[in-house]
C-alpha cells in the first residue's frame, strides 16, 4: 500500500454560536493514501463539509493534528499555509467561485500568477487544461457567457493550475444536471487514474459510486471504516 497522503489525528472543531461552542468535528481520525479517490458523506450537519475545509487547510481545528504531504497543518504560519494550499491542492465549489471579470483563460491563469509562472508558460499551460476539459474554444469567453458545466469545467482547469498532487472537491456537481455531472465526475476519474489523490464532499449518492472509497460522518463522528 502506499504511503498516507494526508493523515488526520483526533481532530476536534467547535464553532462559537453567541457565548456556545458548537462541536462540528468530535475526535476524527484518519488517513488517506497517495493516489485514493475518498468520498465523504453524511447528512446536514455531519462534519463532512468541516471536515473537508480542515484537510484542505481553509480551516483550523480546534485540535488535534493534521498531516499533508508530510507537513504538519497545524503548526504552520498563514504565509506557510496559503503557500501549501497554492502549490499541493487545487479546489473546487459547488457555486464554482470563478471572477466574473476574468474571461476563461485568465480564471486559469490566476493561480500561476500568484505562483510567479511566467507569462508565457501560463498562457500555454492555461490554454493546454482549458483543451483538457473540453473548453479549448471558449478561452476568452466569460463566466456569464459558459453553462454551469462549462464554469466547473474552468474551474477544474484552475484547480490543476499549478498541478497539485491533491484536489479537493466540495459538492462540485450539486448546481449540475445529471448528464453534466456524470461527465464532470468522469473527468475527476480520468485524474484520478493518473495519480491525482481525490478528496470530495457529495450527498449524490450516484456520484459517491465514482469514489474507490466512502467514509460517512454523522453528528461529527466517523460512522463506518470504508465502502469500496
Amino acid at each position: 500500500m502506499s504511503e498516507p497522503i494526508i493523515v488526520v489525528d483526533n481532530i476536534h472543531k467547535s464553532y462559537l454560536m453567541g457565548k456556545e461552542a458548537v462541536p462540528a468535528l468530535r475526535g476524527v481520525s484518519l488517513e488517506i493514501q497517495k493516489g485514493e479517490f475518498v468520498c465523504l458523506m453524511g447528512p446536514s450537519g455531519s462534519g463532512k463539509t468541516t471536515l473537508l475545509n480542515v484537510v484542505g487547510g481553509l480551516d483550523e481545528p480546534s485540535r488535534g493534528h493534521l498531516i499533508v504531504d508530510g507537513q504538519n497543518l497545524v503548526s504552520l504560519s498563514e504565509n506557510e499555509l496559503a503557500r501549501l494550499r497554492l502549490d499541493k491542492m487545487g479546489f473546487i465549489f459547488q457555486n464554482y467561485n470563478l471572477l466574473s471579470n476574468f474571461t476563461a483563460q485568465e480564471n486559469v491563469e490566476a493561480p500561476m500568477v500568484l505562483a510567479n509562472v511566467s507569462r508565457k508558460e501560463r498562457k500555454d499551460r492555461a490554454h493546454k487544461l482549458l483543451e483538457r476539459v473540453g473548453l479549448g474554444d471558449r478561452t476568452h469567453h466569460y463566466p456569464s457567457e459558459l453553462s454551469g458545466g462549462q464554469q466547473q469545467r474552468v474551474a477544474i482547469a484552475r484547480a490543476l493550475a499549478n498541478n497539485p498532487p491533491i484536489l479537493i472537491g466540495d459538492e462540485m456537481t450539486g448546481d449540475l444536471d445529471s448528464e453534466t455531472g456524470f461527465a464532470i465526475m468522469r473527468l475527476i476519474t480520468e485524474l484520478n487514474t493518473e495519480g491525482m489523490t481525490i478528496v470530495f464532499v457529495t450527498h449524490d449518492p450516484r456520484m459517491a459510486e465514482f469514489a474507490g472509497r466512502v467514509i460517512e460522518l454523522q453528528d461529527g463522528k466517523l460512522l463506518n471504516g470504508s465502502i469500496t
